[in-house]
């Protein structure tokens, strides 16, 4: 199954393939690859080996899988599915962006992006949750219309039904 990039006003979020995905686990860039600086990140390692993981396990997630975000042709973060969505229909999302491109509503614009691809795909839903102290991340779920529906000792959770 061919899955297309998903291009908003300043980024595009490019699907990985496995062989892309092994390429960031392993933090060794080919020659069609353009990374910026801190990319991949450990986020991003943790990420990729989980959708190989799930590769491995369940077969293509179509379009619930992880996304390069890249802007300008380079890489400066991540994006995606922890893996299709629940019996409920509720997928999970995580994101990431390197140091040198945060705290320009690119991650808003991305997941904004992401959302819409989950709706499409059929989801009931997105969920995703950040660390209590992490009120960058918080501000990046909320512009991109997700509300914060819990919070426990540690995490912040927000979620946007379709």
């Amino acid at each position: 199954m061919k899955i297309e990039s998903v291009a908003t006003a300043r980024l595009v979020l490019h699907p990985l393939s496995r062989d892309e995905a092994e390429r960031i686990v392993a933090r060794e860039s080919g020659p069609e690859d353009l990374w910026g600086e801190g990319y991949p990140g450990d986020g991003d390692v943790r990420a990729n080996t989980g959708f190989l993981r799930g590769l491995a396990e369940r077969g293509d997630p179509g379009a619930f899988r992880l996304y390069e975000i890249r802007l300008d042709g380079v890489a400066v973060g991540g994006i995606g599915f922890h893996g299709p969505p629940d019996e409920i229909g509720v997928a999970t999302v995580g994101y990431g962006l390197v140091p040198a491109v945060r705290g320009k509503g690119y991650a808003s614009e991305a997941l904004r992006a992401l959302l819409e691809t989950a709706r499409v795909a059929g989801a009931a839903g997105v969920k995703g949750d950040a660390d209590l102290e992490n009120p960058a991340s918080h501000r990046v779920m909320e512009a991109a219309g997700m509300r914060c529906v819990a919070e426990d000792d540690q995490l912040r959770h927000f979620y946007l039904g379709f």
